[in-house]
């Protein structure tokens, strides 16, 4: 059942699918179109499933699922895997590589490989202060707090 992402409980479930690159308008509207669809449907052992997103700055698609009434099983999450495969190879972006890393530059978001982000901790071309995105969280509340930290306050830190 597709529920809107604000009405969530702060204690959601969360999965956050970081693009390599920023989707476009149009992109966008296509995307909460498929993902509408697919939320509608989106079952665990013939049980709906509460579940809602939001695209953040036009480059994460951040799932939330209301655990309260089902649980996402093991069907339901390869379901959903599968999905984003698919808007993976429909888009060409990258969103399950969790060996990338998206942080702020100025005011703009920044997406490099992890091999990179340490080169540039390295060479300190970022700080520890510098804004990231923990991919990480795993709850709705975890998401609004500690979704966008300085670096030392998340996994990020272990990089400096």
């Amino acid at each position: 059942m597709f529920v809107d992402f604000e009405t969530l409980p702060d204690h959601s479930r969360l999965w956050i699918y970081q693009s390599n690159r920023k989707f476009s308008d149009e992109e966008v509207t296509q995307l909460s179109v498929q993902l509408t669809d697919f939320l509608t449907q989106w079952t665990a052992h013939g049980s709906s499933l509460e579940a809602g997103f939001e695209i953040k700055y036009n480059r994460f698609i951040v799932i939330g699922l209301n655990q309260e009434n089902a649980s996402a099983s093991g069907c339901s999450i390869d379901a959903s895997v599968h999905f984003i495969q698919q808007l993976e190879k429909q888009f060409q972006v990258d969103l399950l590589d969790k060996m990338n890393v998206t942080y702020y530059t100025g005011q703009f978001i920044a997406h490099k490989t992890l091999n990179d982000f340490k080169a540039m901790a390295k060479s300190k071309a970022i700080s520890k202060s510098t804004i990231v995105f923990n991919n990480l969280v795993n709850s709705k509340a975890e998401y609004i707090e500690n979704w966008e930290v300085p670096a030392e306050e998340s996994w990020h830190a272990r990089l400096f």
